[in-house]
């Protein structure tokens, strides 16, 4: 199967814990990427259960991978074990099928955690079609749950860019050095950056305890993206000068993944 090193497909995971802004920024991400490079093909990865980055990209999702995985975990259990198979076979033209596309950006969900009944070689077998898909493309960008094991365990092992993502909040920064301890064990990367969002006053950047992680943005609290949020706007909707778009903007040039957009 092809993997991302054989194409060169630039991975970008933000995590961080919940409520920091994570999906605010990947949607951001992925508009700028497409944006910067119409020619591309961006891959964005909904890894939260929630499927926020749906709703902030305005994508209405039909099918996720949890569906192509439960589908075949109630075929195995009924018994009919040839039909599981095949189902099984099936699974990766599934898998296209649950992509969803809007110009140079495609969408996939990977819908709610394993529960009982989850079978870890169809798992395993489903992040295999999902890495062969995302080296199918130039860009891809993902918006994880709290925690980096769930992209290890349920989309991919390998990501270029590990952006975490915190408030000003002492447990925030707590949250983002244990992430980061745990992905240098679980997940393979390249790059690591802070983005520290929804500062009250950026005066306080100075007294923030960042344990030398490189910051890539200092991003002011965003009135205008809450009220996008309240609207159920995406983020397509916010003018290029919010602090969300311009602090999306300055990471990614951060990282020379964008020039001038």
């Amino acid at each position: 199967m092809m993997n991302t090193a054989d194409k060169k497909t630039t991975v970008l995971a933000f995590t961080g814990k919940g409520g920091v802004g994570k999906t605010s920024l990947s949607a951001a991400a992925v508009r700028l990427l497409s944006e910067a490079y119409p020619g591309k093909k961006i891959l964005a990865i909904d890894a939260d259960p929630a499927v926020g980055l749906a709703t902030a990209l305005g994508v209405d999702v039909d099918f996720t991978v949890d569906d192509i995985r439960k589908s075949f975990v109630k075929t195995a259990e009924s018994g009919n074990t040839s039909a599981a198979v095949e189902l099984l076979g099936e699974a990766k033209y599934q898998m296209f099928d649950a992509l969803k596309e809007t110009g140079n950006v495609s969408f996939l969900a990977i819908g709610r955690p394993e529960g009982a009944g989850c079978y870890c070689k169809v798992n395993a077998y489903l992040k295999e079609i999902i890495s062969m898909i995302a080296g199918n493309f130039d860009y891809v960008v993902i918006d994880g749950e709290a925690g980096i094991e769930q992209v290890n365990r349920r989309v991919m092992e390998k990501v270029t860019h590990l952006i975490l993502v915190s408030d000003a909040s002492k447990k925030g920064l707590q949250v983002t050095r244990t992430i980061l301890t745990v992905a240098g064990e679980m997940v393979m990367f390249d790059k690591a950056g802070l983005i520290i969002n929804r500062l009250p006053d950026i005066s306080v950047a100075d007294r923030l305890d960042t344990a030398g992680l490189e910051i890539l943005a200092l991003i002011p609290d965003d009135p205008g993206l809450a009220m996008n949020d309240i609207a159920g706007d995406s983020i397509y909707s916010l003018p290029g000068s919010s602090a969300v778009i311009q602090g999306a903007k300055h990471a990614l040039k951060k990282l020379n993944l964008i020039g001038d957009v």
